[in-house]
C-alpha cells in the first residue's frame, strides 16, 4: 500500500525462465510492454527466475501487481488468461518442500510476500493479477513457440487495459480473436 499523499504505484513483473521455451513468455511480454508509453506510476521489471527478489521488492509499497507468466490451464497454446491472485492463492506448498529461489511460481511468491508482510508490518499490493499465457513448449531451448510469440503483443495491450481500467472485466484472449469471459472476483 502507498503512504497517504502518494499516488498508487503499479509493478508489472515478467517472470519465467528464458532457457525453457515458452516459460520465457513473462520476460518477453515485460520487454514488449516496457517499449510502450506507460503512465509514470507504472514500473515494468524483468524478474526472470528471481521470485524471492520480487517478493522483497513488493515490500517497497505497490498498490497493484501484475505478474506476466506462462500459465498452463488447458487452453490452446497462446491463450491469455487474467487471474485474480486473491482467488487462486494456494498458500505454502503442502508437501513441505523448501522454497527454491530459482523455481518460485507466482503462488509461492504471494505466500512468501504474506510471510514477509506479517513479519515487517508492510502491506501487500491491494490488487494482484496474473496475466498468463498457455504454453506449447516448456523444454530446454531459447525462444518462444510461434503461437506464444504471437500472444506477446496482445498481452502487452491487455496489461495496458488492466492498468488504465483497473475495475474492467477479466477476460481470456485466444489467438483466433475470440475472448471468452473468465470468472472474476466480486469487489
Amino acid at each position: 500500500m502507498t503512504d497517504a499523499g502518494t499516488a498508487p504505484r503499479t509493478l508489472v513483473a515478467g517472470v519465467g525462465n528464458i532457457f525453457l521455451g515458452d516459460d520465457g513468455f513473462g520476460v518477453e511480454a515485460a520487454r514488449a510492454l516496457a517499449a510502450r508509453p506507460l503512465p509514470e506510476d507504472v514500473e515494468v521489471a524483468d524478474i526472470g527466475i528471481r521470485g524471492v527478489h520480487l517478493a522483497y521488492r513488493l515490500l517497497d509499497g505497490y498498490d497493484t501487481l501484475v505478474v506476466l507468466d506462462a500459465t498452463a490451464r488447458g487452453g490452446p497454446p497462446g491463450t491469455l488468461y487474467v487471474i485474480d491472485a486473491a482467488e487462486s492463492a494456494g498458500g505454502p506448498s503442502p508437501d513441505g518442500v523448501p522454497l527454491d529461489g530459482h523455481r518460485m511460481s507466482p503462488d509461492a511468491v504471494f505466500a512468501l510476500l504474506g510471510t514477509l508482510c506479517a513479519g515487517t508490518g508492510a502491506a501487500p499490493p491491494r490488487r494482484s493479477l496474473v496475466v498468463g499465457c498457455e504454453p506449447a513448449v516448456l523444454e530446454e531451448g531459447i525462444g518462444l513457440s510461434p503461437r506464444v510469440a504471437a500472444a506477446v503483443p496482445e498481452a502487452a495491450r491487455l496489461v495496458l487495459g488492466l492498468i488504465r481500467e483497473p475495475d474492467g472485466d477479466a477476460t481470456a484472449a485466444r489467438p483466433d480473436g475470440t475472448t471468452p469471459s473468465l470468472p472474476r472476483r466480486a469487489p
